[in-house]
């Protein structure tokens, strides 16, 4: 067995650190999170990566201010495949409810694919607790680059954060 200390960091995601963001999904997908950097001038949304020692992002996500009044919404979170199950989702989530508190707010929600149960896990964990479940869908990149709809039923999580 393997033990694993990695020093960890928040900061703000930034258009440069897409190049080494491919662990985290297509170009359709950095390309759409390159347009939500767009919404952090405005205050609409956090967006984050946590890094380690090389400053790297090896985890990312946003937090959304605008899709419920006083509350943030976390959204695309995803820590880099090979890092998973190493405490980085848990420090992602853990920023994200810090920037949601320094803006006053106090609730915290998010969905996970109900295909998901792993990250349902974490979340539970951290105090989310399930209240509604309704659909979603994106569009996705196959690998010849044509995108195509994908719809999925998410469950809806809310935190109470103190």
């Amino acid at each position: 067995m393997i033990n694993l200390v990695l020093k960890l960091s928040a900061r703000d995601l930034v258009h440069a650190d897409l190049a080494s963001c491919g662990w985290a999904g297509s170009d359709h997908h950095l390309t759409s999170v390159a347009k939500q950097l767009e919404r952090v001038r405005t205050g609409e949304v956090d967006y984050l990566a946590v890094c380690a020692a090389t400053d790297i992002p090896v985890a990312k996500g946003g937090v959304d201010y605008q899709v419920k009044k006083g509350v943030g919404t976390l959204w695309q979170l995803a820590v880099h495949p090979a890092l998973q199950s190493c405490g980085i989702g848990t420090f992602l989530v853990e920023a994200a409810e810090l920037r949601i508190r320094n803006r006053g707010l106090r609730q915290a929600e998010l969905g996970v694919e109900e295909s998901n149960p792993r990250a349902r896990a974490l979340y539970e964990k951290l105090g989310y607790v399930a209240y509604d479940r309704q659909p979603d869908s994106w569009d996705e990149q196959a690998s010849d680059g044509s995108l195509h709809r994908y719809e999925t039923m998410c469950t809806l999580m809310r935190k109470e954060l103190t």
